[in-house]
C-alpha cells in the first residue's frame, strides 16, 4: 500500500502528497501559466492487465470516507483547504466518539473501537470536495418530481400507521434487520464501519464482496439483455461492459423495496469504476430516476487499496440483537408506564 495517499484519522497526520486527483485541477489553477509551460504533463496512468486483457481493479479496497453525500447548507463552495477538510474530520470524528449518559437510552449504541472498526481509527482518502455529489454544481440532491413527493408522502404515512419504529420487528429498518445497507449497494456508500470491498475478475465477471453482510455482486460482461421489465430484484440487475479502462454497469429492474434516497423501482443506475493509480479506483455514479427527481444526479468518491482480508460479518447473529432492541423497547414503556402511575396516585 502506498501511505503517501493516505491520511490517519485518528492521529490526523497528513503528508505532503494527500491530494486526491480530483483536487488537482483546482491546484493547477492556482499555478502561473508560464510555471505549467516549463513543467513536463504528468503520464498518464495505465492499470495493470488481467491474464485475459482487462484492466486490472483486483484488490481489497476501503471507500472510506467523512465527506458527506449532499453538501451542507452553510458551504456553497466545491472543495475545502487541505486545513478545512481535516477540520471537518476533527469535528464528525469527535461526534462518532462522543459519550452520552449511561444507562439512558440515548446511550445505547455499537461500540467498534475496541475491534479497530470505528471509521475514525481508520486510514482514508482526504476528500477536499465539499460533497460526494459533483452534479448538480450546488452538491445537493434535485428537487423531487411531483410524482417523487406524492410517493414520499404515500411512504411517511404508510410507516406512521404501523405505529413505532420499535413497536414491531417489520418497522425496523433494513439495516437493522441486517437484510440490506447502503454499503451493499447498488450505488455502493460507506457508513460508520465495515467499508471494506473486494473485487476479483474472470473471464467474463467481476466479483465485488462487500464486507457489510457480506454480499456479493456478480457482475457479467458477454452482453447478455437486463432481466425481462416484470423480474424485480431488491439490488436490480445489473451488466457490465469496459469503455477503455472504465468498467460501467448498469443496474435496473429495482423492486423499489431498497429505495436509494427515496427512488422509485424505475431508478437507473449508471457506475463507473476507473483505477487511476496504483492505489486508488475513482468510484463514479449516477442516478436517473425521473419517478422521484426532477433530473439525474451523479456523485463520486476514491476507493483506496486497503489490506485485507476481508472476515464474515455476521451482523448480530440469530437476529438476536434484533430481539434484544424489541425487548429494550418494552421495557423502557413499562418503566415509563410505572412512573406515570406513581406519579398519578401521589396526587
Amino acid at each position: 500500500m502506498n501511505h503517501r495517499w493516505l491520511v490517519s484519522v485518528s492521529g490526523l497526520v497528513v503528508p505532503a502528497a494527500v491530494f486526491w486527483s480530483a483536487t488537482m485541477p483546482v491546484a493547477g489553477q492556482a499555478r502561473s501559466a508560464g510555471a505549467r509551460t516549463n513543467e513536463k504533463p504528468a503520464k498518464a496512468y495505465t492499470a495493470p492487465r488481467t491474464p485475459d486483457g482487462q484492466p486490472d481493479l483486483q484488490g481489497i479496497w476501503t471507500n472510506n470516507t467523512f465527506t458527506t453525500l449532499e453538501r451542507p447548507k452553510n458551504v456553497t463552495k466545491e472543495f475545502y483547504t487541505a486545513e478545512e477538510a481535516l477540520e471537518v474530520v476533527r469535528r464528525l470524528a469527535a461526534q462518532e466518539e462522543e459519550q452520552t449518559e449511561p444507562g439512558t437510552v440515548a446511550d445505547v449504541h455499537y461500540d467498534f473501537t475496541q475491534f479497530g472498526l470505528d471509521r475514525s481509527q481508520e486510514a482514508m482518502a482526504l476528500n477536499l470536495r465539499t460533497s460526494l455529489i459533483v452534479d448538480p454544481a450546488d452538491g445537493r440532491l434535485p428537487p423531487l418530481s411531483a410524482e417523487g413527493q406524492k410517493r414520499a408522502a404515500e411512504r411517511a404515512a404508510e410507516r406512521k400507521s404501523r405505529g413505532g419504529l420499535h413497536d414491531a420487528v417489520q418497522n425496523e429498518p433494513l439495516g437493522a434487520r441486517c437484510i440490506l445497507m447502503d454499503r451493499n449497494g447498488p450505488p455502493m456508500l460507506a457508513g460508520a464501519y465495515n467499508n471494506g470491498y473486494q473485487i476479483m475478475q474472470a473471464p467474463g465477471y467481476v466479483m465485488i464482496l462487500v464486507e457489510m453482510l457480506h454480499d456479493v455482486r456478480i457482475i457479467p460482461l458477454d452482453g447478455r439483455p437486463q432481466l425481462p421489465p416484470n423480474v424485480r430484484q431488491w439490488t436490480g440487475s445489473y451488466r457490465g461492459h469496459w469503455e477503455g479502462q472504465t468498467l460501467v454497469v448498469e443496474t435496473t429492474n429495482l423492486s423499489g423495496k431498497f429505495a436509494f434516497q427515496g427512488s422509485s423501482e424505475n431508478m437507473r443506475l449508471t457506475e463507473r469504476f476507473t483505477r487511476v493509480d496504483e492505489d486508488t479506483i475513482r468510484y463514479q455514479f449516477t442516478v436517473d430516476d425521473p419517478s422521484t427527481w426532477t433530473r439525474p444526479w451523479s456523485a463520486e468518491v476514491p476507493w483506496k487499496k486497503t489490506i485485507g482480508p476481508i472476515f464474515e460479518h455476521a451482523c448480530h447473529e440469530g437476529n438476536y440483537g434484533l430481539r434484544n432492541t424489541l425487548a429494550g423497547a418494552r421495557a423502557e414503556e413499562k418503566r415509563a408506564a410505572e412512573e406515570a402511575a406513581k406519579k398519578g396516585s401521589s396526587k
